[in-house]
């Protein structure tokens, strides 16, 4: 289940309906996907050939096509990122800088953790969302964030977009933002 750390306060916050209640507030879509529908032996894996994508791909297609038809999204795919993933760490360089995107960026996480930090309110500041398996966000178009890996270093994602070409980042360049 996600869990949210304000940076200006180190408040957290716990709690499905916590959670859903701030990042509503932030304007940040947050759901929970099923993770007891995944194979046993998908839960854990981070090096995924394409018939173990298409599998993971095929076992959320319901809810994949659900989110898909209420948000506009056209296109979707499968993520995952380990310590075996060539060149893992120039990888996430291009993704833990603050950024903006023209569409929502969305993360469907199936296996392993990640964290998303994101610009909130003035009156919030920055602050982190730790995802785990299950765990559904979108950050919307325009609003400054970037992500990165949890200490463990794995994750496996459905993303889904908008836009046919998939990844676009827009530096956004915030004196305010501490890492």
């Amino acid at each position: 289940m996600a869990e949210i750390r304000i940076r200006n306060t180190n408040e957290r916050i716990q709690g499905e309906e916590n959670v859903r209640a701030f990042l509503e507030n932030q304007e940040v879509l947050y759901e929970h996907w099923n993770t007891d529908k995944l194979p046993e032996e998908l839960r854990e894996k981070f090096i995924l050939s394409d018939e173990e994508k298409a599998q993971i791909l095929s076992v959320y297609d319901e809810d994949i096509r659900d989110l898909a038809g209420r948000r506009g999204y056209r296109t979707w795919d499968i993520i995952a990122l380990s310590d075996a993933t060539p060149n893992l760490d120039e990888l996430l360089k291009k993704f833990e800088s603050v950024h903006t995107h023209t569409e929502d960026e969305v993360r469907a996480i199936t296996a392993g953790k990640g964290i998303f930090i994101i610009k909130g309110t003035d009156d919030v500041g920055y602050f982190d969302v730790e995802l785990e398996a299950g765990d559904v966000i979108s950050v919307p178009e325009h609003k400054a964030h970037f992500f990165t890996l949890m200490e463990n270093r794995q994750i496996v994602a459905v993303r889904l977009f908008i836009e046919t070409e998939g990844w676009i980042a827009h530096p956004y360049a915030d004196p305010s933002f501490q890492k």
